[in-house]
């Protein structure tokens, strides 16, 4: 139970640094693409909630998506020139607020010991939580390089957690640590 808390704590951590690296763009730097084939920031913003949803969901607890609209718009297997419009700040930003709110209240079930088999759930949720949150920093290094190399704005530092540490530039939760 504890190590589901921490690594919610981490999650959290991990979308705080997402929202250092976009709350302050203006809606045109969110929808800017710097090159046709390249996805927007705010497609990897509502890309990285759409996988925290599906994962939850697919492997936790089956519940319908908070935006079905945006499925097809944030799938990766989708190809960039199928997956639409990007929706407004405000709606990625709701997005993402939702999902992590789904995220917490799924994973607390677990912790509390509200699911069925809640041993084999926990090894479900350490692992899961993990991989979302590795993922939440992997598009967060593709962020933060056009957010400084192509946009001009500064870096935010690196989160301060003793369990998170840069393996190929990248910023990544090892639990090992």
């Amino acid at each position: 139970m504890h190590e589901l808390q921490a690594l919610l704590r981490e999650y959290d951590r991990a979308r705080s640094y997402t929202d250092e690296l976009w709350r302050d763009l203006t809606p045109d730097e969110v929808i800017w693409r710097p090159h046709e084939d390249f996805s927007a920031i705010g497609w990897h913003l509502g890309h990285q909630a759409h996988v925290a949803h599906f994962m939850i969901r697919n492997l936790t607890a089956a519940e319908p998506s908070p935006d079905p609209a945006l499925d097809a718009v944030m799938d990766s297997a989708n190809p960039e020139q199928f997956r639409g419009a990007l929706p407004t700040v405000r709606r990625l930003g709701d997005f993402r607020k939702t999902v992590a709110e789904r995220v917490h209240t799924r994973i607390g079930n677990i912790a509390a010991g509200k699911v069925g088999a809640p041993t084999q759930m926990t090894i479900v949720a350490t692992h899961l939580l993990t991989a979302l949150i590795n993922h939440e920093y992997q598009h967060d290094q593709w962020i933060g390089e056009v957010r400084a190399e192509h946009l001009g704005h500064a870096l935010p530092t690196d989160p301060d957690s003793d369990q998170v540490r840069r393996i190929d530039g990248y910023l990544v939760l090892d639990p090992c640590l």
